[in-house]
């Protein structure tokens, strides 16, 4: 069976495309979702090298546009991209911030299927519209509604109980974790500074600056307050609006073999929905299962992996990913993060874009946007900072809370 490469790839810068009146509240957009869907496609068809054309078919990877703007029905707006993709076949995938993982694994299917030679794959969010309880209301609707989102249940309450279970479960003191989690979301500031596209660009980029935050004022607030402990505000990732794209065909009809990246191995594993029905919450179960799925196909081990870019929905899922990818043992990823690895510098880099915590976290685009920014560390033309060493690299991309695990190898043509 021929693989499936990667050919061209764009992101959309990400933020909040928004201005606030601060007396109504109302909010106005200033980059739509329309805007930011047809922006990222036509720059992913322009840097393949194609023409409109010559896309077979297109899959769009969007969690909740119909509660975040008010549509639904959205892949065909690709067709507004060019006249030439009017006729086209077009499939929206949602698995939530999953979605355009899921997108790009459907794609794939249909190029191994030979259904398809170019296929386009657009990621896209737009979620800066809603106030925060709106905002919240609708995320909440990617968990279990009937014993979490209808409970009052938010996401970062959930991971909170990854948190718990993995302190609990490794008998890890308090004021260690926190550490932990404050590296952790240093690291990701760091390389987020040097993104041109990230969302943040001034974050807190040492524990110091973190733990500054944390400090009460007058009126006993904080900077750095506590959303669901142990999770502070700075240990969540960003609300942010965004797009990215990729075009992909078959290995064997690439062309341009120095602009292409072969996506070697995919894992793609659910978790059971409700979180109060699984085992072992200190630990991504369905994450390991996909990973050994990915890495089985690719043929290779962890040992082999130069780059990463992994779902920090919040820090503990940062420390959660690298275990189940095997990059540090069972317990042990966040005392690595304390010793200084997974830095820029380090055998294997993580999150040089600034991951979910600084570049952003528009959550339809977040998995179209990690396999952009490996395709394009890997064929030379990185976003931010560079990799030490480019041959191999991961993307580790989950839905809902843990839940859709979706693991894809790139590797260098």
């Amino acid at each position: 069976m021929s693989k499936a490469s990667i050919i061209g790839a764009y992101n959309t810068a990400f933020g909040a495309f928004v201005t606030k009146d601060k007396q109504s509240g109302l909010m106005t957009d200033t980059k739509t979702y329309y805007d930011l869907l047809i922006e990222a496609g036509r720059g992913a068809i322009a840097d393949a090298g194609l023409d409109a054309k010559d896309i077979d078919a297109i899959y769009v990877g969007s969690c909740s546009p119909a509660g975040f703007v008010n549509q639904e029905h959205v892949a065909p707006i690709a067709a507004e991209i060019d006249p030439a993709l009017r006729f086209k076949p077009m499939t929206r995938c949602e698995c939530a911030c999953a979605s355009s993982s899921v997108a790009l694994y459907d794609a794939i299917y249909a190029i191994e299927a030979g259904r398809a030679r170019h296929v386009l794959v657009i990621g896209v969010e737009k979620m800066n519209l809603l106030p925060t309880p709106q905002m919240t209301h609708v995320l909440a609707c990617c968990s279990h509604w009937p014993s979490e989102g209808s409970k009052g249940w938010t996401f970062p309450m959930l991971f909170a109980e990854y948190a718990k279970g993995y302190q609990s479960h490794y008998g890890i003191p308090t004021e260690t974790l926190e550490q932990m989690l404050w590296t952790v979301g240093a690291l990701g500031y760091r390389n987020g500074a040097e993104n041109p596209l990230a969302h943040v660009r001034n974050g807190p980029q040492t524990v110091a600056d973190i733990m500054k935050l944390n400090e009460l004022d007058e009126r006993g607030r904080s900077k750095n307050m506590m959303i669901a402990a142990p999770l502070r505000l700075h240990d969540c990732s960003l609300v942010s609006d965004g797009a990215a794209a990729l075009v992909i065909t078959q290995t064997a009809n690439v062309s341009n073999k120095a602009r292409a990246v072969e996506i070697a191995g995919i894992g793609h594993s659910v978790e059971r929905l409700p979180e109060n029905v699984r085992p072992n919450m200190y630990e991504l179960m369905a994450g390991k299962d996909a990973v050994a799925k990915a890495y089985k196909e690719a043929g290779i081990t962890a040992a082999d992996v130069d780059l990463v870019e992994l779902h920090d929905c919040f820090t503990i899922n940062q420390i959660l990913s690298t275990e189940a990818l095997g990059l540090s043992a069972d317990g042990r990823a966040g005392f690595d993060y304390l010793d200084g690895r997974f830095t820029r510098d380090d055998r294997v880099a993580i999150n040089l874009s600034g991951g979910l915590k600084a570049k952003g976290h528009p959550v339809g685009a977040t998995g179209a946007s990690m396999h952009t920014l490996i395709y394009k560390q890997l064929i030379g033309e990185p976003i931010g900072v560079p990799a030490k060493k480019a041959d191999i690299g991961v993307t580790f991309n989950v839905g809902g809370s843990a839940v859709t695990n979706c693991v894809s190898v790139l590797r260098k043509l």
